[in-house]
């Protein structure tokens, strides 16, 4: 009994381990939703998702498999090598000239499998890199096709992190861990084969350490996918609270926040820093303990074999000689080594399904705003607008606009003024559809744009809003918007047209002039000058103006002045502005408050009545007035 004392004293802690590992997993498991534990979709759910982009690189897969086999071949091979050494050591009177063979035969494997090596790692980068740009084509068309609300709701840091990160995790998940899986599961396959050829009593006492290989697996892969959700979501955190404050730096400055801005983005890092700590030590706990059982059955592999050669006795009647042994510890190795490599494989594996459950999510967004099956084509549009009857609300029952009807004929200029929240601006967004109404209509030349093409009828409007956004790029970059049927010439007249050339000349490089995140390096009012040639040069048959003049300095507005009566000879016309003085010359000007239509007419028809519009207008007139003084 003595002489099987150190085989029950490791049995003892393999099982008080296993019990600890068992007792967590049943602690966890009935508290994971209080913790967090939320995943939605299930492994195979994922999978199947996931697997389509590969199915155009099967080729390329398959070959790599091919490969793959090929250096798998020298796992199995060199034990045997080394057997077949140790064996002709072992003899008396043994001869260096197959011994050198050997060695050459085991050398020659090694760059063989060396190579394949290589080659599979080339293919499936190239396979990993393809796909790759796939879904991250597949993400941004998708997040393309959201609706105004649905991107507002959806913070600009975590979308990027869906389309770079994440993506690239689903990616690395196909191509690498697969394989990586496929690989260790054919050698420990070959490896258990090989095994049980040389000696199946051996064989199966390594065997009975595989059982608590899958326990503890099967538990740490629950924690591992707890702790890269934390990750996950702390990342995301992370990136979006970045994303906001470096775009809003200077009002941070301005209002000398720096200091807890500091505060907001230590208290993210450090719930980062956490999650990551977590991962670390679940991982310290699962790869040691995994470890700990390949140690072990080398030990009872050695326990058995030194006890077979020095005392001359068999294992179930099989005997056990020194090449055995070299060979079985060196299979031992092989096969525990891809069994861990498995369990770390779940490290990354989790990773990869926590990316793509956050993708998928976001692929899962069904857009707001889509056409209708009998959606038609615009060839052209003469301009006649007309809101019958319609009622609309961002949120559900408070609504902006309250039973909305006027008409605008073709070529008129109507102007939309009224106090901060009347709903001016949300009727220029409901035009091109931007939002959807509740109730009523909205035409375009007598069809309901509904019944339209979406980038159809945006491609027949141009918007300028008071906020203009700049791409980083150049000026002409951002004129043309990378539609190559604009030429350059036509770029200089739209410039000269809008009077944008008045500073576009005097810079060094000119249209090639570099322009900065958002157009910083440029003022509010060239940044609205090159809206103005930006959206003229896209030829729209309908011009939508939301405060053009706001916010620049007389000598600008004058330019935008006289571009706007310019513009006036394309098309219609609509403009929302709070400055009466740069729409008192449009065909009609529709007064709204709370969402309703309270007077319409021209200016001088307005001004007649004594209304709302006569008492902004004398507002500002006496402003104006005083600030002449």
């Amino acid at each position: 009994m003595k002489e099987y004392l150190p085989l029950l004293v490791v049995g003892a802690i393999i099982g008080v381990l296993t019990l600890v590992f068992v007792l967590a997993y049943a602690l966890i498991k009935n508290k994971k939703e209080s913790i967090g534990f939320d995943r939605q979709m299930k492994d195979g759910e994922i999978m199947k998702r996931i697997i389509p982009y590969a199915k155009p690189y099967i080729p390329h897969l398959v070959i790599a498999l091919v490969i793959m086999l090929i250096s798998v071949a020298y796992d199995i091979i060199s034990p045997l090598l080394v057997k077949h050494i140790v064996k002709l050591i072992s003899e008396p009177g043994f001869s260096m000239r197959p011994i050198i063979i050997t060695v050459i035969v085991y050398a020659s494997v090694l760059i063989i499998s060396l190579i394949c090596t290589y080659a599979q790692a080339l293919l499936l980068t190239y396979v990993g890199q393809k796909m790759l740009s796939a879904i991250r084509e597949d993400a941004f068309t998708h997040i393309e096709s959201l609706s105004h609300n649905q991107l507002n709701h959806q913070p600009v840091g975590k979308l990027v992190t869906r389309v770079t990160n994440d993506t690239n995790s689903i990616s690395m998940f196909v191509t690498s861990i697969l394989m990586t899986i496929a690989k260790n599961a054919l050698v420990i396959v070959a490896t258990l084969v090989a095994m049980l050829m040389i000696n199946y009593a051996l064989t199966l006492m390594v065997l009975c350490f595989v059982p608590f290989v899958v326990v503890f697996t099967w538990i740490f892969r629950k924690f591992l996918r707890l702790t890269y959700r934390k990750i996950k979501d702390n990342t995301t955190d992370i990136n979006t609270f970045l994303s906001e404050n470096l775009s809003g730096m200077k009002i941070t400055q301005i209002f000398n926040r720096e200091e807890r801005k500091l505060e907001e983005f230590c208290e993210r890092n450090e719930r980062l820093g956490k999650s990551k700590e977590r991962q670390i030590l679940v991982f310290g706990f699962f790869r040691p303990a995994v470890y700990m059982l390949y140690i072990s059955s080398v030990l009872c592999l050695l326990y058995f074999g030194a006890r077979g050669v020095i005392k001359e006795t068999t294992l179930f009647g099989q005997s056990i000689t020194g090449d055995i042994i070299v060979a079985f510890y060196m299979y031992v190795q092989k096969f525990f080594n891809p069994i861990q490599t498995l369990a770390e494989q779940f490290n990354r594996i989790q990773a990869a399904m926590a990316s793509a459950e956050k993708i998928l999510t976001v692929m899962d967004m069904k857009p707001e705003i889509v056409d209708s099956p009998d959606a038609i084509e615009l060839e052209s549009v003469r301009g006649e607008i007309e809101f019958r009857n319609v009622w609309f609300a961002y949120i559900e029952d408070e609504w902006v606009l309250r039973d909305v009807s006027f008409k605008v004929a073709a070529g008129d200029t109507v102007a939309f003024v009224g106090s901060t929240g009347s709903g001016k601006t949300t009727i220029l967004s409901l035009l091109c559809r931007n939002y959807d109404i509740q109730r009523g209509e909205i035409l375009v030349d007598g069809i309901d744009v509904r019944k339209i093409k979406i980038s159809s009828l945006r491609r027949h409007f141009g918007q300028m809003l008071q906020d203009v956004f700049m791409f980083s790029g150049t000026i002409r970059s951002n004129i043309v918007l990378r539609d190559e049927s604009i030429t350059d010439e036509e770029v200089g007249r739209v410039c000269d047209y809008v009077n944008a050339s008045h500073f576009i000349n005097k810079l060094p490089a000119g249209l090639d002039e570099q322009v900065r995140e958002r157009g910083n390096n440029f003022s509010q009012g060239q940044r609205q000058l090159m809206s103005f040639a930006r959206t003229i040069a896209h030829r729209p048959s309908v011009m939508i103006l939301d405060e053009a003049t706001a916010n620049i300095d007389t000598e600008t507005e004058l330019l935008i002045q006289d571009s706007l009566e310019k513009i006036k000879s394309i098309g219609t016309m609509l403009v929302v502005a709070h400055r009466l003085s740069t729409v008192q010359h449009a065909d009609k000007i529709i007064v709204l408050s709370k969402g309703e239509i309270i007077e319409e007419g021209n200016h001088f028809e307005l001004l007649e009545k004594r209304g709302r519009y006569y008492s902004l207008y004398m507002l500002q007139y006496n402003k104006e007035k005083l600030g002449a003084k």
